[in-house]
Parts: C-alpha cells; sequence; structure tokens
C-alpha cells in the first residue's frame, strides 16, 4: 500500500491538491489499481498518467479523496498490422489517505 506522506503534510493547505497530483503522478509503475479500469481486457500503461482531484472530505481518521486518472490501455487484437493499439483511457477513483501512517487505500469507482 503506497504512503502519500507529502499529500498528508499538505492537507488543508493552499498546495495539498497540487502535492496530491504530483505524487499519485509519480507513484512507481503499477501501484495504482488501474487494471479494474479497463474496458477492453488490454493492458495498462501507467508510465504517464494524469491525476486530477474532483473532490475531496476530511474525517477524524482519513482525508478521502476523489480524482479522475487518465491513462493508456494498450489492446491487442485481430493481427492486422497495426497493433497493439493504444487507447486513451479515464477512470475515477476514490483515495483514503490514513492520517496516522499516510497509506492510501485505492478503489476504482467507474471507467
Amino acid at each position: 500500500m503506497p504512503k502519500l506522506l507529502n499529500s498528508l503534510h499538505a492537507w488543508k493547505s493552499d498546495s495539498f491538491v497540487q502535492t496530491l497530483k504530483s505524487e499519485i503522478e509519480n507513484l512507481k509503475t503499477g501501484i495504482l489499481p488501474l487494471e479494474k479500469g479497463i474496458s477492453q481486457g488490454g493492458l495498462v500503461d501507467d508510465s504517464d498518467i494524469a491525476v486530477t482531484v474532483l473532490g475531496f472530505a476530511d474525517d477524524e481518521d482519513a482525508i478521502q479523496v476523489d480524482v479522475g486518472i487518465f491513462f493508456t490501455e494498450v489492446v491487442g487484437g485481430c493481427s492486422c498490422g497495426d497493433e497493439p493499439m493504444a487507447n486513451n483511457v479515464y477512470c475515477e477513483m476514490q483515495i483514503r489517505i490514513e492520517k496516522a501512517t499516510a497509506e492510501a487505500k485505492m478503489l476504482v469507482l467507474s471507467n
């Protein structure tokens, strides 16, 4: 489970959204559960993602953030010579950052 320590430290500051976006966009490949956000059975290419913060809320134990993530799905096909095809994909994800540990639990909401 990744830790978003910089985002936790930036919570309630003007830099929170930018810090969170940067921290998510710079996670190591394979950390985000984007495979649950694909629709054509391809492979996730998360080497170049873009994050949009849709909203956030605070509770006693955690910061809950809804984000939109743009990434690429690489799809094989009919062996027509123009493969593999790269498709732009968007999915929404809920991220819960635990205040005590900065651990981030991630759940894909839609694709």
